[in-house]
């Protein structure tokens, strides 16, 4: 064990950049963990071995640690693997288990879910808490993140296993998306090596099912979410997603810090895939040129219009049911705004664009693909950054758009509402106004709302000015949540030990 102020601290999530990647959760603990080593805690990272973390360009040694985990009558191999997150001393050890992991994708194929999550994921829990009795690491913290992780909190308070380091080691359970909540057969209970005892609706049990995030969020000692406006959202029916009671029973133990921006990464002033780099002092001419490179490989038309840019998964929850009819009503009626589009998801909304962009190919870009670059370009060349969630966790890209000095409009919800400092008239008068927010999930809410923003971009280029620099001005940056993360740690290791 260290001191409070050091800690040592144990991630464990599904994903991390660069090893394996499907969403925000990668780039949290691919990024957090190295911030927090900065601030003198030792810090490593447990993650399923899969076949693309195993290709992920890093170099990867065995370790000496190899076991068999007891799985409903029959006995399961795996060997802990050992690599490093880039430019740092943060380790990653890769549960290797090919019948689980070596696979395509992380957690299911174009059929749906993998039939055998419950079972995967139960065994990488287990694996989990096992290599640290085997490794002698006594972990300050053990962090976990989203349902793929809900059994280990258990685990440790019910001292499955009888393990040491169980006695000392605070759980923290992080939920990036309260909707997606590991939900089982019941008789997949057997893959826990949990006593039946703990399948009832107060623990483990959830509608008749075994439900693994509502398992962890009851045994955690701490919860987190990504920010603090969710932390409040998820603890009423309209977010809760039927966990709701849950986590109003454990409000108090409830926190939500904004996840941070790599501004290695995402800075306009050293990005390598901008035309022209720019920064608080030189924007209009940065973004001038980045909005005539991004029109020229887009075809949009050369115009004085309005860009509005979009990079998003194309799916309901970010707001699409709302965008397309917009675009519709304004392409139609020939109004002076330009659209670029980037990224993929369901199929009626990709197709909906693409039906859109060939009608409308000078004002309606749609890049139904993934690209790093595209993705950086579109948030330096446009005017304004269109982002109507119907709920948000935490976002990226407002961040990113604050930064790139890219006009946020977006509906006040979730992390949202946190980092976008709404141009109402208080606000305005105070000079710390960043963006436009929309309050109601509605067509003439959002129409209104943008509306507003292109007329201020197009006829008050003072006010406009001052909420450009404004959002390029804040910190958002992974050190900020780091140092709010190291807090709760410090928190939560002294509850525990005076408990």
């Amino acid at each position: 064990m260290t001191t409070s102020s050091s800690l040592q601290i144990t991630f464990v999530a599904a994903e991390a950049v660069p090893l394996a990647k499907t969403g925000g959760l990668a780039d949290v603990c691919g990024v957090l963990p190295i911030e927090l080593s900065k601030l003198g805690h030792r810090c490593s990272l447990f993650m399923p071995g899969y076949r693309r973390a195993l290709h992920c360009g890093l170099p990867i040694e065995p370790t000496q640690i190899g076991f068999t985990i007891p799985m409903a009558g029959r006995h399961v191999a795996c060997r802990i693997l050992r690599t490093q997150l880039p430019n740092s001393n943060v380790d990653v050890y890769l549960v290797d288990q090919p019948q689980y992991f070596d696979r395509d994708a992380l957690y299911g194929d174009t059929q749906g879910d993998y039939r055998d999550n419950c079972e995967r994921f139960a065994f990488f829990s287990r694996s989990v808490v096992h290599a640290i009795e085997q490794m002698d690491m006594r972990p300050d913290i053990v962090h976990c993140h989203d349902w793929q992780t809900g059994l280990i909190p258990a685990y440790m308070a019910t001292g499955t296993g009888d393990y040491a380091w169980t006695r000392e080691a605070a759980s923290i359970m992080t939920v990036h998306n309260l909707a997606y909540q590991g939900r089982f057969w019941h008789y997949d209970m057997v893959h826990t090596g949990l006593d039946w005892k703990y399948f009832n609706w107060k623990q483990m049990e959830f509608y008749g099912d075994l439900c693994f995030l509502k398992t962890g969020l009851i045994f955690s000692d701490m919860l987190t979410t990504v920010s603090p406006t969710y932390a409040a959202e998820i603890r009423s029916p309209e977010h809760g997603c039927a966990l709701d009671g849950v986590l109003r029973e454990r409000g108090n133990d409830l926190v939500g810090i904004v996840n941070g921006v790599d501004y290695q990464v995402w800075n306009p002033a050293t990005d390598k895939f901008l035309p022209k780099t720019y920064d608080v002092t030189s924007w209009q001419a940065g973004k001038r040129a980045c909005k005539q490179q991004l029109r020229q490989q887009l075809g949009l038309a050369e115009t004085d219009a309005v860009l509005i840019g979009i990079v998003s998964r194309l799916a309901s929850q970010k707001g699409w049911d709302l965008i397309i009819p917009l675009m519709h009503r304004w392409l139609e009626a020939g109004k002076s705004v330009q659209w670029a589009v980037l990224g993929t998801g369901e199929e009626p909304i990709e197709q909906e664009l693409s039906r859109l962009a060939h009608h409308h190919p000078t004002q309606l870009a749609a890049r139904l693909e993934f690209s790093e670059e595209l993705a950086h370009r579109i948030e330096a060349a446009s005017d304004i950054f269109l982002m109507p969630s119907r709920y948000e966790p935490c976002g990226l890209n407002q961040l990113y758009s604050l930064r790139y000095g890219t006009v946020p409009v977006v509906h006040a919800t979730g992390g949202l509402v946190d980092t976008v400092t709404e141009a109402n008239p208080e606000n305005l008068a105070q000079g710390i106004a960043t963006g436009f927010a929309f309050h109601g999930y509605r067509f003439d809410e959002l129409e209104h709302t943008l509306d507003r923003a292109m007329d201020v971009c197009r006829t008050e280029a003072s006010m406009w000015g001052k909420l450009v620099e404004n959002g390029m001005r804040q910190d958002w940056s992974w050190q900020r949540s780091a140092r709010q993360y190291s807090q709760l740690y410090a928190q939560t290791v002294a509850h525990k030990r005076n408990t």
